[in-house]
Order: C-alpha cells, then structure tokens, then sequence
C-alpha cells in the first residue's frame, strides 16, 4: 500500500479528521468546528492519504516557526496503525522547510513514548524546570468557529 504524505491544507478532509478524533482520547466529542479553528491556527498540518484519496493520518504543528514547536493531534485511522504511518507523518513535520529553523519541539503522550522515540523525542531533561495550567475544557455548545 502507497502512501502519501503531504501539508496542503487544501487536501485536508474534514469528516474523515473528525472520524479518527472523535474516537482518540484526548479528543472525545471533538466538534469539526474546534477541528478547523485548529487547522486554521496551526503552522503546519500533514496528511497521509492512501490511492483512493481517503485521508488516513493528520497531525499538525503549533509554532512561531523559529523556536517552539508543539506536534497536536497526531493519529492514524484505526485500520491503518501499526505501518509507521504516524512516524512518517512526524518525520515529515520535523523536516518540513516551513519549520527548519525550530530547535524546541514539544509533544504530549500518554502511551506512544517508542513511535516518538523513533523520531528523536526523549523525555523531558530537566522536567523540574516545566511548567503547565490545565483549565477545565469550555462548553463546545458555546464554541464559536
């Protein structure tokens, strides 16, 4: 199976984005309209495709694209995991000329430390120095696009 990997927003489907986030952790009732606001405020967003053009993988980068870049939203459709789809996708992303003078890269996850690993990521050096607020999420009946 081929595999195409690309950041053209153009190409982004949006049902099948909402699909695999609807049913990710960190992302459960998940609206397609925080889905796009988070498109549209993003330095980067990747795709991954298959032959029949179904989006199979997203990802996107949130950065000033010179020092700090924080990988969101990265999954891959259920059927498609355990490819390397999702390293592709975020190897793509730590190379694309768009972000090449980035020297910070941040990511959270709870349960994917070796696919990350594989890329280059390694746990927080000095985790005393990190500081974090984790506010209650807002009510999305309200969410404005």
């Amino acid at each position: 199976m081929t595999v195409d990997i690309r950041s053209n927003k153009k190409d982004l489907c949006i049902d099948d984005i909402h699909n695999m986030l609807s049913k990710a952790y960190w992302s459960p009732n998940i609206t397609k309209n925080e889905i796009l606001k988070g498109i549209k405020n993003s330095a980067l967003v990747v795709g991954a495709y298959i032959e029949s053009g179904q989006q199979i993988g997203f990802l996107r980068v949130v950065s000033d694209k010179v020092r700090f870049a924080c990988l969101q939203d990265v999954v891959v459709n259920e059927e498609y995991r355990r490819q390397g789809i999702g390293q592709k996708m975020v190897n793509f992303a730590l190379s694309h000329q768009k972000l090449k003078y980035v020297y910070q890269w941040l990511l959270i996850t709870k349960d994917a430390h070796g696919i990350y690993g594989k890329c280059g990521f390694e746990s927080l050096k000095n985790p005393e120095k990190w500081m974090s607020i984790i506010k209650p999420r807002p009510d999305r009946a309200n969410f404005i696009g």
